[in-house]
């Protein structure tokens, strides 16, 4: 059996019902050549963890970006939670080692497999949520995530803000934003940007980044969130 003490260390997160996580851990190839078994695989957890990861990620948004349509924050959730980002942050804890698998799954290389994956990671929230309450999923879940939306924002790669700002402002004032680079520094290697955006002489946004590209992107969001219309066409 999978050393589960382990994977309680690496996420963090110390079970007061330590069969809760084992059930998120069975994969229903392990219970079908169990047949005289009384456990059920993870996959209802993982139905109750798909409806409470998509809860978070859609309070985050809300919250943290008032500036975006509903359209747009369903994008960027759909980003981060469809199966191929579930799976990737999955394998950033390594949840794959802690699998119970059946033979023939595992023969067929179950443990990196990104539907198997995804799955666990949403019985996994699932199972917190039992244990721990939903303060400390949410805390489990903005921190696995953190990192995927920080680099969507970043590399625009949801939203095209100096796009959509650059639309805004040539409707309603006739201008055209211009963006000045404000400081360059570190080394090569880790260089950071600091960017301005500037509606003539008046500095709206300002933005950090490891390029000045997406230091661009993040002054373009800045400004964006100041402008009482949003995002509103």
């Amino acid at each position: 059996m999978a050393d589960l003490a382990a994977l309680q260390e690496t996420i963090g997160v110390s079970f007061k019902d330590n069969s809760l996580l084992e059930q998120a851990m069975l994969h229903t190839s392990y219970i079908n050549e169990l047949p005289s078994s009384t456990l059920d695989s993870n996959e209802r957890l993982e139905f109750l963890g798909d409806a409470i990861l998509g809860f978070i990620v859609a309070e985050k948004l809300y919250q943290e970006f008032p500036e975006f349509t509903e359209g747009e924050m369903t994008k960027l959730r759909s980003a981060l939670v469809c199966r191929d980002a579930l799976a990737k942050v999955a394998r950033g804890i390594r949840l794959g080692d802690y699998l119970y698998l059946g033979k023939g799954e595992e023969t067929s290389g179950g443990r990196h497999k990104a539907a198997n994956l995804a799955r666990v990671l949403e019985a996994l929230i699932a199972a917190i949520f039992y244990d721990q309450g939903l303060a400390v999923t949410r805390s489990f879940v903005l921190k696995l995530l953190d990192k995927e939306l920080k680099k969507a924002i970043e590399h625009g790669t949801v939203f095209d803000y100096k796009s959509r700002l650059q639309e805004i402002i040539q409707s309603r004032k006739q201008l055209t934003p211009t963006y000045r680079l404000v400081e360059a520094a570190g080394p090569d290697h880790d260089k950071r940007f600091i960017v301005e955006v500037m509606f003539g002489d008046v500095v709206w946004g300002t933005g950090v980044g490891k390029s000045k590209k997406s230091a661009e992107t993040e002054a373009a969001r800045s400004a964006l969130g100041r402008i009482s219309v949003g995002f509103t066409e």
